[in-house]
């Protein structure tokens, strides 16, 4: 097992998502909602993506750390609402990777140079650097995803840090979780994934995919996901099993069950997610509108819409 330090708070800011809504007006103590109000006019818009990025903080005793989770999928889009919402982007002292598809890894280059922090670390599992990788929707079409390479990154000033294991971020306030072990029988992951390995095409089963883990003092894990091609029961699951902690507060993040491959195991995932039992559940991203409209009907009580420019606050 690896030691996770228990924090008072954490605060999830995203930077990107598929969905925005300005007029939702249910803010809370966990729930706030962007504003589209700048130097008192109705003029500050926040974007909407096929993509995910998200701020994460950490508060222990009152010293608060930052890390990024991910990058959004344009060049501009994340680092656009960074700077809509104002964000501090110097203050980030970490970064990871969930996995190395492009709308994870497209705002690489702009979101570091907000940060400004020469050498700053970039955890990922080592696959997220394969290439070619694609999506085959049919024989004759391959829609290929753009390179993540390490001369490029190294270009922007990122220390590339590889691993496959459990890797501590934030003296240990964040668990990013290396390889997820997949052992549920209807998370099978991505069909029409494919990759090319030593000249000859294979079934991708994106080994990259993985999440990151926080602890909050009292009410247990916070569980952050990027697509959750390794399967959000699997990536819950491997997160408990790894820190040793059985309750889960939050599950947040993608859970890729949008478009016909993935709704028949909608029912299942929810089902699961239930028996897990934590405190908020929060889709984002590519887990699709009728999984999402499941989660909302199922699980009204723990039930947060996920969207672009929002903070969630989850304290001890």
């Amino acid at each position: 097992m690896v030691k996770i330090t228990e924090v008072d708070k954490v605060e999830i800011l995203t930077l990107q998502d598929n969905y925005i809504d300005m007029t939702a007006q249910d803010d809370s103590t966990v729930i706030s909602r962007p504003s589209a109000i700048r130097d008192g006019e109705i003029r500050n818009s926040i974007q909407a993506e096929h993509g995910f990025s998200a701020i994460v903080r950490t508060t222990v005793g009152g010293s608060a750390r930052t890390m990024l989770f991910d990058f959004g999928f344009s060049p501009t889009g994340a680092a656009y609402n960074a700077k809509a919402l104002g964000v501090p982007m110097e203050e980030v002292e970490v970064m990871a990777l969930s996995h190395g598809h492009s709308d994870h890894t497209g705002g690489i280059a702009a979101l570091t140079r907000m940060i400004g922090r020469p050498g700053i670390g970039l955890v990922l599992h080592s696959h997220a650097l394969a290439y070619p990788r694609y999506v085959k929707p049919s024989e004759d079409l391959k829609m290929f995803f753009p390179r993540l390479s390490r001369e490029a990154m190294a270009q922007e000033g990122i220390k590339v840090i590889e691993t496959t294991a459990p890797y501590s971020l934030l003296g240990g306030q964040v668990l990013f979780l290396g390889e997820i072990e997949r052992t549920t029988d209807f998370e099978k992951g991505m069909p029409t994934a494919c990759r090319e390995k030593d000249g000859k095409e294979e079934w991708d089963p994106i080994e990259d995919d993985t999440a990151i883990a926080m602890h909050v003092r009292g009410k247990g894990l916070i569980v952050l996901s990027g697509c959750a091609h390794s399967g959000i029961v699997n990536i819950v699951s491997h997160a408990g099993k790894v820190t040793g902690i059985e309750k889960v507060h939050v599950v947040m993040g993608g859970f890729h069950l949008g478009g016909p491959l993935f709704e028949p195991i909608i029912n299942r995932t929810t089902e699961e997610l239930i028996k897990i039992n934590p405190d908020y559940i929060i889709p984002c991203h590519c887990t699709g509108r009728k999984a999402i409209m499941h989660m909302e009907q199922t699980m009204p009580d723990r039930f947060i819409l996920g969207m672009s420019g929002t903070k969630l606050t989850f304290s001890a």
